[in-house]
């Protein structure tokens, strides 16, 4: 029995296309229930094991996704969303309709950039200061921020931004320049991504 593999939902019925997908998957293809389409492949489980492999490529997807037709936004699922029935998924979207409109409005033409700074061997970084000049750059150009995890010592800030698509290559300078700047700091500046941290949707159980 085939199910479906869910990378995210749209508001579109016609996003298809052949790429590697999830589980050894070549096709992705939309189910739609009236405004919104969830974003599918084909798979033989409800409860796929997440591998580097499928976790990498199912944020390759959503990339391809966020890109085709010029440009979709999509509110992101994280891995591992599956379900047995086309009929299952479509009573999924109707109950979960006024989430995804809200979370469409929040994060339409938006990306998420990370920024994360990890210091220098015995370097002396002031946190407090970095905090505050970090927001004086960073905050007015991004449309949202969160803060996350500081999982190392040396990690001195951890943090995701929502940006507008047509302010990302403004977001890419600022970041060069801060990065110029700071001869005490190592810079890991990814992106971009779907916006997992920006959205708060659960869809219901795989089962």
């Amino acid at each position: 029995m085939t199910n479906r593999y869910v990378y995210g939902v749209v508001e579109s019925a016609d996003v298809e296309f052949e790429t590697d997908a999830v589980a050894g998957a070549d096709r992705v293809y939309t189910i739609s229930h009236r405004r919104f389409g969830a974003v599918v492949s084909d798979i033989d489980t409800t409860d796929p094991e997440e591998t580097d492999e499928d976790a990498q490529r199912h944020d390759d997807v959503l990339r391809e996704i966020m890109e085709y037709d010029g440009e979709t936004t999509i509110v992101p699922m994280q891995f591992g969303m599956a379900f047995e029935s086309n009929r299952e998924l479509k009573n999924v979207l109707r109950g979960a309709r006024p989430a995804f409109r809200r979370a469409m409005r929040d994060i339409e033409g938006k990306i998420e950039l990370g920024l994360k700074l990890v210091s220098e061997e015995d370097a002396d970084v002031d946190r407090d200061a970095l905090e505050e000049d970090v927001a004086n750059r960073f905050e007015p150009i991004a449309a949202q921020s969160v803060a996350n995890d500081l999982f190392s010592d040396r990690l001195v800030l951890n943090r995701s931004y929502l940006v507008d698509r047509d302010r990302q290559a403004e977001f890419d300078d600022a970041v060069a320049q801060f990065e110029d700047e700071r001869d005490d700091l190592v810079v890991q500046y990814t992106g971009p991504f779907a916006p997992y941290s920006f959205v708060d949707v659960k869809i219901g159980a795989q089962q």
